[in-house]
């Protein structure tokens, strides 16, 4: 009886929330994104002559040879699927090439945070600085100072090149161009993550990508029989977080915040909230329990008949209707094996 009564409450959830997915306007969906493309900013930020502002979103674009400038201000830059570029206050971005194949921008000044969530083994990703060229090698979260001039690994692997030497810098590690002996040393994780305001910046943004995810999958995936509709792993724009989010090819992972994202395979039904701490999703036959990362603080939100929580996930894996799930943090993750 009682196992009766939650199917038929699933069931009226779902339906309710495939009923009230938006079938959006041709404005939405003409948003398409590239390398360099903006997708948040606050603040006082400008390309070139143009100042940017909430309306430059999803059309603004930071061209070969063409310098994003801030002031007391950040923003938010998409690269290739699944990677972020965010510039901190009073810093200097220069895009030097905005191909998929060879992607590559130099910090002039201040600071600047790059988040890989999805990287290929033919992406040439690669971000300068004054005295130093880094290539990014793995997913991961990568911070890159040029007026202090150091370079900075949370997670993933980079290798520097600077007065003709290669250096690999590992999860943990930073190297300081400055000292006269380059060596790669670990730092204080701990200490920059609670006081450095560009880190805790991209952190809650990766919170609101990864909340933008869930609706998005949902959304496109059902948009599928009269909207845009999903074609595979890439960037996919939602009007209601006003930006860009990225979609993985199948399954889920975490990023290096420990934040979740979902392909619209794993949330083509409705969560159902119960209780704190996850969202049970029905993939294939069975609903599966997944959540929001580490983060052990619930926030619920609630629109057009369906809900869903931060919280915490409990075990590095979860096999559902034949989709392998995992994260950068146990198990890995590929993605569709889709190369945009």
């Amino acid at each position: 009886m009682r196992l009766a009564r939650w199917k038929m409450m699933a069931t009226s959830f779902a339906v309710a929330a495939l009923l009230s997915v938006p079938a959006w306007s041709d404005t939405d969906t003409r948003h398409t994104a590239t390398p360099g493309t903006l997708n948040y900013v606050e603040g006082q930020a400008s390309i070139g002559d143009q100042t940017l502002t909430s309306n430059s979103v999803g059309t603004a674009t930071l061209q070969n040879g063409e310098v994003l400038q801030t002031e007391n201000g950040k923003a938010e830059i998409l690269l290739t699927p699944g990677v972020y570029l965010r510039v901190g206050s009073n810093s200097a971005v220069k895009m030097d090439s905005n191909s998929l194949l060879n992607t590559e921008v130099t910090v002039n000044q201040g600071e600047a945070m790059v988040e890989v969530d999805q990287i290929y083994h033919e992406n040439n990703l690669r971000v300068s600085q004054p005295g130093a060229d880094t290539k990014i090698d793995k997913t991961g979260l990568y911070a890159f100072d040029a007026t202090n001039g150091d370079v900075r690994v949370f997670d993933g692997k980079a290798v520097t090149t600077a007065d003709d030497h290669n250096i690999t810098v590992k999860k943990n590690h930073q190297l300081a161009l400055q000292n006269a002996k380059l060596k790669s040393r670990d730092f204080d994780k701990k200490e920059v993550t609670q006081n450095d305001d560009l880190y805790r910046w991209s952190s809650l943004r990766s919170q609101y990508l990864s909340d933008a995810n869930i609706d998005a999958a949902r959304t496109y995936y059902a948009n599928g029989w009269y909207g845009p509709g999903w074609w595979g792993p890439g960037w996919y724009w939602d009007p209601y977080f006003s930006g860009f989010t990225f979609l993985p090819g199948s399954g889920f992972f975490y990023n290096p915040f420990g934040w979740g994202f979902y392909s619209p395979l794993m949330v083509w039904r409705a969560p159902v909230v119960i209780g704190r701490g996850y969202h049970p999703f029905v993939a294939g036959n069975r609903p599966v329990a997944i959540g929001h990362g580490f983060h052990n603080h619930a926030v619920t939100t609630y629109r057009g008949g369906y809900g869903h929580t931060n919280g915490t996930f409990h075990g590095s894996a979860v096999h559902a209707g034949g989709m392998g799930t995992g994260g950068f943090h146990g198990g890995g993750f590929h993605s569709g094996g889709v190369h945009r």
